[in-house]
């Protein structure tokens, strides 16, 4: 569906290399700080920048071939851009009939009354968990075959960022050759929504892993100087000093819990994860 084969991009002292693919009938998540380059690349695949270098290849086709007509493949989320506040829940409706060949009018007023937003008041006076919603359906009533949503569910309290994965995955469900890139620097939104995981940092790929792969095989390993000192290294990603000796990332949590039954095994949330990869040292 879409794959980025070092794509480079600079700004200043900022320095984008990223290189991802997402599968068919897969959501992917890129996760990482506010400004590691999640937005830089989102816009340079969505053809609003023009990267230095690199290859993005979009629904088969080479992104400077893509057309106008392909572009309503695409469901769209930026997290800096919207819709006028001037305009009402309406207002958009008849812009998007016009401009989707397969917009779903019905599906779109049948969500918009879900999720309770007015058709006749400006969008201007809505809550910020109202323009988000707004944002995903626009996104999700056309038929695409591919989202790209770019922090969708920033500033949202926990109920609304509920809702709107619930819109996502009903998206997936209704037809499995889809997909979703979707962004967040909080990455416990993504822990049971996606297939797999990239982690940026400072405009650069840390880490890409399945997200049960994740949950199931990483673990922090939580050592005193002695225990450090006897274990066996290979496996350790990330390590950082603590008060009582050492904490260790790896992905081999079963070859230490087999073969060093004496140290302290912690089952690793993707939070502590991502800790671990962007402030603990390498070995």
């Amino acid at each position: 569906m879409l794959k980025i084969n070092h794509l480079k991009k600079q700004y200043g002292s900022f320095s984008l290399d990223c290189s991802l693919e997402v599968r068919p009938g897969c959501i992917t998540g890129l996760i990482g700080q506010n400004g590691a380059g999640k937005s830089t690349a989102f816009k340079a695949v969505l053809g609003l920048i023009y990267p230095d270098s690199g290859e993005i290849t979009l629904l088969g086709k080479n992104r400077r071939d893509f057309s106008a007509r392909d572009q309503e493949n695409l469901g769209v989320v930026l997290s800096d851009s919207g819709f006028s506040g001037y305009l009402t829940v309406r207002d958009v409706m008849k812009i998007l009939k016009h401009m989707y060949r397969s917009f779903d009018q019905g599906f779109f007023m049948e969500r918009a009354e879900r999720f309770q937003l007015p058709l006749d008041k400006k969008i201007k006076e809505f809550s910020t968990g109202m323009k988000a919603k707004l944002k995903v359906l626009a996104a999700v009533s056309h038929d695409a075959r591919l989202l790209i949503l770019d922090e969708p569910a920033a500033g949202l309290d926990v109920v609304a960022r509920e809702e709107l994965l619930d819109l996502l995955r009903e998206f997936m469900e209704r037809d499995e050759k889809r997909s979703i890139l979707i962004s967040s620097h909080i990455s416990q939104d993504l822990e049971h929504l996606c297939d797999d995981l990239y982690l940026i940092h400072e405009g650069n790929i840390l880490l890409h892993e399945e997200t049960d792969a994740l949950l199931s095989e990483y673990a922090l390993l939580k050592l005193d100087q002695e225990q450090y000192r006897k274990i066996e290294k290979q496996y350790l990603l990330r390590i950082r000093r603590e008060s009582y000796g050492f904490s260790c990332l790896t992905d081999q949590k079963q070859f230490y819990l087999e073969n060093y039954p004496g140290i302290t095994v912690e089952k690793g949330t993707i939070d502590e994860v991502v800790t671990m990869m962007v402030k603990g040292e390498k070995v």
